[in-house]
């Protein structure tokens, strides 16, 4: 099948209490490379180089046009995350890596600018993607993996009923560092006694 992003049909943002999740557009370049750079020192230690042109706008480009073509193959679901009394950009999070087959899987990622870390948004827009990955993808599995310094994404993983599965050694070049990084998993099983 081939993949026409540009056929790709709207859907409606995720709402929640204090935010919404929606793909991100081209017209959030700017508060995207805006937040990015504010938050460039908080998010260095937890993901991979940046390139030299990162927060430029062709590069922001090519990153939307990216996240068009995986979302109409099928392969990530990205969002950005929005505060809703004033649709302030708060940080992205991204089911991707999605393996159909026998695996029926997908990876989470995400990343929160600094101004809003530790304020439960995060928390909030997990709460949304996970529903979301097991019944409108019909998932059977999320994974999530991180650094094992990193005490707040552990935190939050645990919050949301990720439960840790073993050590992934060497297993992702952040920050420009080959680094261990700690897996973790919901089942859809698991989903769904949290929802009830």
């Amino acid at each position: 099948m081939i993949a026409l992003p540009f056929l790709r049909s709207a859907s409606p943002p995720m709402q929640g209490e204090r935010l919404y999740l929606r793909p991100p557009q081209l017209s959030d370049y700017r508060a995207w490379a805006t937040l990015r750079a504010q938050s460039r020192e908080f998010l260095a230690p937890w993901e991979p180089l940046w390139a030299v042109d990162d927060l430029e706008r062709g590069a922001f480009r090519h990153r939307v046009r990216h996240y068009d073509e995986e979302a109409a193959a099928g392969t990530a679901h990205p969002f950005f995350l929005f505060r809703n009394p004033d649709s302030r950009l708060l940080g992205g999070i991204t089911l991707g890596n999605i393996r159909r087959g026998v695996g029926q899987n997908g990876m989470i990622g995400y990343w929160i600018g600094e101004p809003f870390a530790g304020q439960g948004y995060m928390s909030e827009a997990l709460d949304l993607l996970i529903p979301y990955a097991f019944t409108k993808v019909r998932l059977h599995r999320l994974e999530a993996a991180c650094i094992p310094s990193n005490e707040r994404s552990i935190r939050l993983l645990e919050k949301a009923g990720f439960q840790r599965e073993g050590l992934l050694r060497s297993y992702l070049k952040i920050n420009g560092m080959w680094q261990d990084h700690l897996l973790f998993s919901l089942i859809e099983d698991d989903g769904r006694r949290q929802l009830r």
